[in-house]
């Protein structure tokens, strides 16, 4: 080989390992995620514990892409983190991201799209005022603790709640009565009896912490209201979604790995959930929680227009989504959601 063959197949070389490489690191390097701190997002903790998002993005050709995850709790805050660009893909209750989507519409840059549905179980309200036995016994006294006003998952389940039991016109009767408190410093405040909490709608293992409690009763459940329909979701803007598809369907499928392995491996998964939301909860308990019948993860969304017709109602969302796979990637449309 001469001289300038050998330069020439060097150059050539490098060109197109340069473009490889070029072509392997064109979407993001690293994403930005969030989980909350219940059973709710186990499969994101599990994505978390063991890197699955950076395995799927691997597979999918894109080397090696870094992950950066926040413990977030309430819709509100969740979608403040999203809009002022702090986000890439995060959790949430499946109204917070309702609220967002309906808000976002038209506007470039902030609107957003669902990944797939997350997980569903009992949202539990809890008291230790032993007068409330219904939602019809709360007074001005009663302070019931939420991850967010309004617009978090507690919040809207508590309003559709109150709509069955007082009328729709009356579907915020008790907000005035909530306050905005993570799920951890609500399960304090409660259990502490020495702050003007009284109550907390409640998601496990946190729920499950405070029935241990003798002063603690249970006023509703959420299957009761809602049935066994889809609480939480995951998404992300929808210009990062566009940009990037490859990690997009790496994340998806990181998810359904996830999905599989809590299924399998329930022992471990508790460990995991412990392992990452550093809450001090035995490992049987979480156990427990897992076998609960109310709690499922699936990528699949059930009753999402379900939220959409009572905000709708409430006038709590002014653009509504003619069937709920407008508020999905495309690749949902094919699947059986509602």
């Amino acid at each position: 080989m001469t001289r300038r063959t050998f330069i020439a197949t060097l150059t050539a070389t490098s060109i197109a390992l340069s473009t490889l490489v070029s072509n392997a690191h064109s979407e993001a390097s690293t994403v930005r995620l969030s989980h909350g701190y219940g059973i709710l997002y186990l499969p994101l903790m599990v994505m978390r514990d063991q890197q699955l998002l950076e395995k799927h993005a691997k597979l999918l050709g894109l080397g090696d892409v870094k992950t950066s995850w926040m413990s977030l709790d309430g819709g509100n805050v969740i979608n403040d983190a999203m809009l002022s660009g702090n986000l890439d893909i995060a959790g949430t209750g499946a109204p917070g991201f309702i609220t967002l989507w309906s808000k976002a519409q038209g506007i470039p840059r902030s609107e957003v799209v669902s990944l797939g549905a997350m997980s569903t179980t009992g949202l539990t309200l809890l008291t230790i005022n032993p007068g409330v036995k219904s939602l019809a016994d709360f007074t001005p006294k009663d302070k019931i603790a939420i991850p967010g006003i309004k617009t978090s998952l507690a919040a809207v389940v508590l309003q559709m709640a109150a709509a069955k039991v007082f009328g729709i016109e009356n579907y915020a009767k008790l907000d005035p009565y909530t306050v905005s408190l993570s799920h951890p410093d609500a399960t304090n405040a409660l259990m502490s009896g020495k702050t003007e909490i009284t109550s907390h709608f409640s998601t496990p293992p946190f729920s499950y912490q405070e029935l241990k409690d003798p002063k603690v009763h249970k006023v509703l459940n959420s299957p009761e209201v809602l049935g066994h329909i889809t609480l939480d979701v995951v998404f992300s803007p929808k210009f990062f979604v566009e940009a990037n598809p490859k990690i997009t369907k790496a994340f998806m499928n990181a998810q359904e790995e996830a999905n599989t392995y809590i299924a399998a491996n329930r022992k471990a998964a508790a460990e995991t959930f412990i392992r990452v939301s550093k809450l001090s909860v035995a490992a049987t308990d979480v156990e427990a929680m897992l076998a609960d019948p109310d709690t499922k993860f699936n990528t699949e969304p059930q009753g999402m227009m379900d939220y959409v017709t009572f905000m709708e109602k409430a006038k709590t969302i002014k653009t509504k989504p003619a069937k709920w796979s407008d508020m999905f990637v495309p690749s949902f449309l094919s699947r059986k959601g509602s």
